[in-house]
Parts: C-alpha cells; sequence; structure tokens
C-alpha cells in the first residue's frame, strides 16, 4: 500500500511540474476588464459596473487595487484570466489599463475550463 501512494503522489507531481510545458505562446487582443464583475453582467467592460446593489462608481479600478484578477476579453467573446509578471503587486502594471485594448503576449494554458494567460508586459492599442 506505501509503494502505491508512493507512486501516485510520485505521478502527482510529475503532472504538476510538466502543467507549464503545455503552455503555447500566443499574442491575444482585447479589453483588460474585471473578470468576476463581467461573469455577473456582461455589460461591465468599462470602470463602473451594474451590481445587484445598484450601480458602482470605478469598481474595476477598486478591484484591480484590492488585487481581484483581471482579465482579457477578446472580440470575439474569449475571456482570459492574467497572470504572472503583469497582475504582481496587486495589478500594478494592468491598473493604468483598465477598459483599453491592449495586446499580450504570454503562455496560455487551460485550467478547468478557464483560459489565462501568463506574462509580464502588454502593449498599448487603443483606449
Amino acid at each position: 500500500m506505501k509503494t502505491l501512494t508512493a507512486m501516485f503522489a510520485t505521478t502527482v507531481v510529475v503532472i504538476a511540474l510538466a502543467a507549464p510545458m503545455f503552455a503555447k505562446t500566443e499574442t491575444v487582443k482585447g479589453q483588460i476588464i474585471d473578470g468576476a464583475c463581467y461573469k455577473m453582467d456582461k455589460s461591465n467592460v468599462a470602470l463602473d459596473h451594474k451590481m445587484p446593489k445598484g450601480d458602482t462608481k470605478d469598481c474595476a479600478l477598486i478591484c484591480a487595487k484590492a488585487g481581484h484578477a483581471m482579465s482579457l476579453l477578446t472580440a470575439d467573446g474569449k475571456v482570459y484570466e492574467i497572470t504572472g509578471g503583469l497582475a504582481a503587486d496587486t495589478n500594478a502594471k494592468i491598473i493604468p489599463h483598465l477598459s483599453h485594448t491592449v495586446e499580450v503576449t504570454g503562455d496560455v494554458t487551460e485550467k478547468d475550463g478557464k483560459m489565462m494567460i501568463a506574462a509580464d508586459t502588454l502593449k498599448m492599442v487603443s483606449k
């Protein structure tokens, strides 16, 4: 039984370490949004959001400064959670570009049906 448990644990570790190898480097163009608020209401793509208890001014900015995950919304409706250096320091590199259209080049992965892009920099396309 100990051998079986050890083999299982080793397999889990190997798979976990190999996961980044399955990442594909891509350039994704889209608008930076607060993914959680967008999930609640698809019109929440600017800084102000419609919330169940009423409209919230600068909601995306407040959430980004609190370190909540920000996302990239593509023209065809795909949503990529932004991770990596861009999301470091409570989204310091993302905050100036909230609701802007940008290009992000990074490692794209999928976990539990959620797309993620890990990147350190972005390129401004339009405000």
